[in-house]
Protein backbone atom coordinates (compact mmCIF):
# COMPACT_ATOMS: atom_id res chain seq x y z
CA UNK A 1 0.00 0.00 0.00
CA UNK A 2 3.04 2.42 0.55
CA UNK A 3 4.32 1.79 -2.41
CA UNK A 4 1.39 2.76 -4.58
CA UNK A 5 0.74 6.13 -2.28
CA UNK A 6 4.28 6.99 -3.09
CA UNK A 7 3.85 6.08 -6.75
CA UNK A 8 0.69 7.54 -7.50
CA UNK A 9 0.37 10.44 -4.38
CA UNK A 10 3.01 11.76 -3.05
CA UNK A 11 6.83 10.71 -5.19
CA UNK A 12 5.78 10.00 -8.15
CA UNK A 13 3.78 13.34 -9.04
CA UNK A 14 6.30 15.87 -7.36
CA UNK A 15 9.21 13.72 -9.41
CA UNK A 16 7.65 14.18 -12.25
CA UNK A 17 6.95 18.04 -11.82
CA UNK A 18 10.28 18.85 -10.99
CA UNK A 19 12.54 16.62 -13.35
CA UNK A 20 10.22 16.39 -16.29
CA UNK A 21 11.28 12.94 -17.22
CA UNK A 22 11.47 12.28 -20.90
CA UNK A 23 10.21 8.39 -21.61
CA UNK A 24 11.70 6.63 -24.21
CA UNK A 25 10.92 3.36 -25.39
CA UNK A 26 8.10 2.59 -23.37
CA UNK A 27 6.49 -0.06 -24.94
CA UNK A 28 9.71 -2.21 -24.72
CA UNK A 29 8.49 -2.73 -21.48
CA UNK A 30 6.40 -6.10 -21.15
CA UNK A 31 2.79 -5.60 -20.02
CA UNK A 32 2.63 -8.16 -17.84
CA UNK A 33 5.57 -11.30 -16.97
CA UNK A 34 8.38 -11.63 -15.47
CA UNK A 35 11.68 -9.56 -16.91
CA UNK A 36 14.51 -7.32 -15.91
CA UNK A 37 15.19 -4.23 -16.52
CA UNK A 38 18.77 -3.51 -16.46
CA UNK A 39 20.08 0.06 -15.99
CA UNK A 40 23.07 1.86 -15.63
CA UNK A 41 23.45 3.36 -12.32
CA UNK A 42 24.57 7.38 -12.20
CA UNK A 43 23.05 8.59 -8.73
CA UNK A 44 20.92 8.38 -5.64
CA UNK A 45 17.70 9.79 -7.69
CA UNK A 46 17.80 6.82 -10.00
CA UNK A 47 16.39 4.92 -7.39
CA UNK A 48 12.85 6.71 -7.39
CA UNK A 49 12.74 8.15 -11.08
CA UNK A 50 12.14 4.75 -12.30
CA UNK A 51 9.78 3.41 -10.11
CA UNK A 52 7.89 6.72 -10.71
CA UNK A 53 7.84 6.23 -13.89
CA UNK A 54 7.27 2.33 -14.88
CA UNK A 55 3.38 1.85 -15.21
CA UNK A 56 4.29 -1.76 -13.63
CA UNK A 57 5.57 -2.38 -9.90
CA UNK A 58 9.65 -2.94 -10.20
CA UNK A 59 11.32 -4.49 -7.27
CA UNK A 60 15.11 -3.36 -7.22
CA UNK A 61 18.15 -5.50 -5.24
CA UNK A 62 19.78 -2.56 -3.43
CA UNK A 63 22.99 -2.88 -1.33
CA UNK A 64 22.78 -3.89 2.14
CA UNK A 65 24.16 -0.47 3.47
CA UNK A 66 20.59 1.41 2.20
CA UNK A 67 19.01 -0.78 5.34
CA UNK A 68 21.52 -0.63 8.00
CA UNK A 69 22.36 3.06 8.32
CA UNK A 70 22.74 4.49 11.65
CA UNK A 71 21.10 8.37 12.67
CA UNK A 72 18.16 9.93 11.70
CA UNK A 73 18.87 9.92 7.63
CA UNK A 74 20.25 5.64 7.92
CA UNK A 75 17.25 5.07 9.85
CA UNK A 76 14.36 7.05 7.37
CA UNK A 77 16.59 5.45 4.03
CA UNK A 78 16.45 2.16 5.22
CA UNK A 79 12.63 2.70 6.42
CA UNK A 80 11.63 3.53 2.90
CA UNK A 81 13.64 0.81 1.08
CA UNK A 82 11.82 -1.63 3.12
CA UNK A 83 8.31 -0.27 2.43
CA UNK A 84 8.37 0.28 -1.08
CA UNK A 85 9.77 -3.53 -1.37
CA UNK A 86 13.12 -3.81 -1.92
CA UNK A 87 15.54 -6.53 -1.35
CA UNK A 88 18.57 -5.82 0.64
CA UNK A 89 21.99 -7.40 -1.01
CA UNK A 90 25.38 -8.26 0.31
CA UNK A 91 27.57 -6.88 -2.35
CA UNK A 92 30.96 -8.75 -0.50
CA UNK A 93 30.84 -11.38 -3.24
CA UNK A 94 30.81 -14.97 -3.35
CA UNK A 95 28.13 -16.69 -1.01
CA UNK A 96 26.99 -13.38 -1.18
CA UNK A 97 26.59 -13.43 -4.92
CA UNK A 98 24.47 -16.53 -4.94
CA UNK A 99 22.32 -15.15 -2.28
CA UNK A 100 21.18 -12.31 -4.09
CA UNK A 101 20.38 -14.73 -7.18
CA UNK A 102 18.44 -16.55 -5.04
CA UNK A 103 16.10 -13.66 -3.73
CA UNK A 104 15.93 -12.10 -7.42
CA UNK A 105 14.76 -15.44 -8.66
CA UNK A 106 12.27 -15.20 -6.26
CA UNK A 107 10.99 -11.93 -8.07
CA UNK A 108 11.17 -13.35 -11.18
CA UNK A 109 9.22 -16.87 -10.26
CA UNK A 110 6.68 -14.55 -9.38
CA UNK A 111 6.16 -12.83 -13.17
CA UNK A 112 7.41 -9.77 -11.67
CA UNK A 113 9.68 -7.39 -12.57
CA UNK A 114 12.89 -6.93 -10.92
CA UNK A 115 15.62 -4.01 -11.58
CA UNK A 116 19.41 -4.31 -11.21
CA UNK A 117 22.03 -2.23 -11.98
CA UNK A 118 24.71 -4.90 -13.14
CA UNK A 119 27.69 -2.36 -12.33
CA UNK A 120 26.95 -3.12 -9.03
CA UNK A 121 27.30 0.62 -7.66
CA UNK A 122 27.10 4.09 -8.46
CA UNK A 123 29.64 5.49 -11.09
CA UNK A 124 31.48 8.16 -9.68
CA UNK A 125 32.67 9.62 -12.54
CA UNK A 126 29.28 9.26 -15.31
CA UNK A 127 31.36 6.64 -17.20
CA UNK A 128 29.69 2.88 -17.51
CA UNK A 129 31.39 0.04 -16.27
CA UNK A 130 32.20 -3.38 -16.48
CA UNK A 131 28.97 -5.90 -15.75
CA UNK A 132 28.40 -8.24 -12.75
CA UNK A 133 27.71 -11.53 -14.53
CA UNK A 134 24.00 -11.80 -11.76
CA UNK A 135 22.17 -10.38 -13.85
CA UNK A 136 23.17 -13.12 -17.20
CA UNK A 137 22.85 -15.48 -14.30
CA UNK A 138 19.19 -14.56 -13.75
CA UNK A 139 18.29 -13.97 -16.61
CA UNK A 140 18.96 -17.56 -18.31
CA UNK A 141 17.84 -19.63 -15.22
CA UNK A 142 15.09 -18.14 -15.19
CA UNK A 143 14.54 -17.97 -18.87
CA UNK A 144 13.10 -14.35 -18.83
CA UNK A 145 13.77 -10.96 -21.01
CA UNK A 146 16.08 -8.34 -20.22
CA UNK A 147 15.83 -4.57 -21.26
CA UNK A 148 18.32 -2.21 -21.17
CA UNK A 149 17.52 1.02 -19.37
CA UNK A 150 19.65 4.19 -19.78
CA UNK A 151 19.60 7.27 -17.23
CA UNK A 152 20.19 9.75 -19.01
CA UNK A 153 20.91 13.26 -16.65
CA UNK A 154 20.66 11.54 -13.39
CA UNK A 155 24.68 11.93 -12.42
CA UNK A 156 24.53 15.86 -13.64
CA UNK A 157 21.61 16.30 -10.91
CA UNK A 158 22.83 13.82 -8.16
CA UNK A 159 26.39 12.70 -8.71
CA UNK A 160 27.61 10.84 -5.77
CA UNK A 161 28.50 12.41 -2.45
CA UNK A 162 25.29 15.09 -3.50
CA UNK A 163 23.10 15.38 -0.77
CA UNK A 164 20.03 17.10 -2.65
CA UNK A 165 19.82 17.06 -6.29
CA UNK A 166 19.53 19.85 -8.66
CA UNK A 167 16.69 20.31 -10.41
CA UNK A 168 16.72 19.53 -14.35
CA UNK A 169 15.12 17.52 -17.08
CA UNK A 170 16.46 13.93 -17.44
CA UNK A 171 15.39 11.28 -20.17
CA UNK A 172 14.88 7.82 -19.16
CA UNK A 173 15.06 5.41 -22.01
CA UNK A 174 14.62 1.44 -22.41
CA UNK A 175 15.82 -0.85 -25.02
CA UNK A 176 14.41 -3.76 -26.88
CA UNK A 177 13.92 -7.08 -24.96
CA UNK A 178 16.66 -8.66 -25.16
CA UNK A 179 16.70 -12.80 -24.62
CA UNK A 180 18.92 -15.62 -24.13
CA UNK A 181 17.24 -18.59 -24.82
CA UNK A 182 20.38 -19.63 -26.68
CA UNK A 183 22.00 -20.63 -23.81
CA UNK A 184 19.86 -22.47 -21.80
CA UNK A 185 20.97 -24.55 -19.01
CA UNK A 186 24.50 -22.59 -19.34
CA UNK A 187 23.92 -20.53 -16.53
CA UNK A 188 27.16 -21.97 -14.57
CA UNK A 189 29.25 -21.63 -17.59
CA UNK A 190 31.63 -18.51 -16.35
CA UNK A 191 31.98 -17.59 -20.08
CA UNK A 192 28.94 -17.91 -21.57
CA UNK A 193 27.39 -15.54 -18.79
CA UNK A 194 30.14 -13.53 -19.11
CA UNK A 195 29.31 -12.75 -22.56
CA UNK A 196 25.51 -12.65 -21.88
CA UNK A 197 26.59 -9.87 -19.65
CA UNK A 198 29.16 -8.08 -21.81
CA UNK A 199 25.93 -7.89 -24.79
CA UNK A 200 23.70 -6.29 -22.07
CA UNK A 201 26.31 -3.62 -21.24
CA UNK A 202 26.71 -2.69 -24.92
CA UNK A 203 23.04 -2.45 -25.21
CA UNK A 204 22.61 -0.11 -22.21
CA UNK A 205 25.85 1.86 -23.78
CA UNK A 206 24.30 2.09 -27.20
CA UNK A 207 21.47 3.82 -24.98
CA UNK A 208 23.16 6.00 -22.96
CA UNK A 209 25.97 6.97 -24.94
CA UNK A 210 28.59 6.94 -22.21
CA UNK A 211 31.89 6.66 -22.20
CA UNK A 212 32.35 2.60 -21.52
CA UNK A 213 35.35 1.47 -18.97
CA UNK A 214 35.97 -2.50 -19.23
CA UNK A 215 36.79 -3.05 -15.16
CA UNK A 216 34.73 -2.84 -12.32
CA UNK A 217 33.76 0.22 -10.90
CA UNK A 218 34.72 -1.03 -7.64
CA UNK A 219 38.12 -1.63 -8.69
CA UNK A 220 38.61 1.73 -10.07
CA UNK A 221 36.82 3.67 -7.00
CA UNK A 222 39.14 1.98 -4.32
CA UNK A 223 42.40 2.58 -6.29
CA UNK A 224 41.25 6.19 -6.91
CA UNK A 225 40.89 6.29 -3.35
CA UNK A 226 44.71 5.25 -2.29
CA UNK A 227 45.88 2.71 -0.21
CA UNK A 228 43.87 3.80 3.03
CA UNK A 229 40.42 3.19 1.17
CA UNK A 230 41.11 -0.02 -0.95
CA UNK A 231 40.45 -2.76 1.75
CA UNK A 232 37.45 -0.95 3.45
CA UNK A 233 36.35 -0.81 0.00
CA UNK A 234 36.22 -3.59 -1.52
CA UNK A 235 35.44 -5.29 1.88
CA UNK A 236 32.05 -3.42 1.20
CA UNK A 237 32.07 -4.19 -2.47
CA UNK A 238 31.17 -0.32 -3.51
Amino acid sequence: MFYYVLKYVVLGPLLRVLFRPRIEGMENIPEEGAAIVAGNHLSFSDHFLMPAILPRRITFLAKAEYFTGTGLKGRLTAAFFHSIGQIPVDRSGGKAGESAIREGMKVLGKGELLGIYPEGTRSHDGRLYKGKVGVATMAIRAKVPVVPCAMIGTYEIQPAGRRLPRIKPVTIRFGEPMEFSRFEGMDNERYVVRSATDEIMYAILALSGQEYVDRYAAEVKAEQQGPSGIGSRLRRGA
